[in-house]
């Protein structure tokens, strides 16, 4: 098989901590007044990427799959009973909730979908800007009910500064939350199974407030000090069971070589160029998606740009 790979078109979520950078900055196309969110590789029904160049142009991606049959996202992603992951660009305007994510077991058995392991790129960030990464001491269940019930969480929350290109590995079960003034590229495990501990005492478009989940976070989180980031050594930015993502800086010309393993997907962050592969050329800029099915062989990427690349 030896497929070209396709630009994808991402959905856009309108959520209200969201803001506008990725309709200016990252030529995202939209009605909707906000973009808090581009779901830039993404089977999930509630908004699936959809192939915006060649000969499938205008099929979602899991009809592509279909179409070319489990080997175009490899063997290793094929052993998932899902397609196993998926990317968004999100542009917090406004600080989300303080939420967390149940891990595979759990979310099984009660939500029927995949828990959610994630990692996050910050692709720029305001000064001053920070992020809540887990508990900052161990606390009982208890203690975190009450914590909750009385406004008092954000102080058992361990806060953290972030800068430009600062990474986040978030392990189900961690308590955290994205605050106000980031941009962050985040690829998960392919759910959006989220429960809602704190929300600010927030209101949504009717006025009313939103909805929390408080027992289910009770009985999934991580009620200890989140482990320590790893350091990162070269391109790799996380690695894990679920997914592995790389930085991929190029200056003039990088040449990639992929296999039947798993496919390859692309977060153009910055810059432009063009990708070569199989005779067919792509070009690339700011906020594009490109999905480059498995197979025995390579692709060159060239010009002046930053990408996360993604794969199982």
């Amino acid at each position: 098989m030896n497929l070209s790979p396709v630009k994808l078109t991402a959905p856009i979520k309108d959520y209200i901590w969201g803001g506008t950078r990725l309709i200016t900055d990252f030529n995202k196309e939209t009605r909707l007044s906000k973009a808090a969110e581009s779901w830039e590789l993404s089977t999930y029904p509630d908004g699936e990427s959809i192939v915006a160049s060649g000969e499938y142009s205008g099929l979602k991606l899991s009809e592509y799959i279909e179409r070319n049959g489990r080997e175009c996202i490899g063997k290793r992603a094929a052993a998932f009973d899902f397609f196993p992951i998926l990317i968004k660009l999100i542009d917090a305007k406004d600080s989300l909730s303080i939420q967390v994510h149940p891990d595979d077991e759990y979310a099984l058995r009660v939500e029927g979908e995949y828990g959610k392991t994630e990692m996050w790129y910050i692709v720029d960030c305001e000064p001053g800007a920070y992020l809540y990464y887990g508990l900052n001491r161990e606390v009982t269940k208890d203690e975190f009910r009450k914590r909750i019930e009385s406004n008092t969480l954000l102080e058992i929350l361990n806060k953290v500064p972030v800068h430009k290109g600062d990474v986040f590995f978030i392990p189900s079960g961690t308590v955290h939350a994205i605050c106000a003034g980031i941009l962050i590229c985040e690829i998960q495990q392919n759910s959006n199974t989220t429960y809602r501990v704190y929300d600010y005492d927030r209101r949504d478009k009717d006025g009313n407030p939103r909805e929390l989940h408080i027992d289910k976070a009770v009985e999934v989180s991580n009620l200890f000090p989140a482990p320590a980031q790893k350091a990162r050594g070269g391109s790799i930015l996380a690695s894990c069971e679920y997914f592995t993502a790389e930085k991929l800086d190029c200056a003039d010309t990088v040449t990639v070589d992929v296999s039947k393993d798993c496919f390859r997907s692309l977060v153009i962050l910055d810059g432009s160029g063009k990708l070569k592969m199989n005779g067919a050329e792509l070009l690339l800029k700011k906020g594009d998606s490109i999905f480059v099915p498995a197979q025995d062989g390579s692709f060159t990427v060239c010009g002046k740009l930053e990408a996360v690349m993604s794969y199982v």
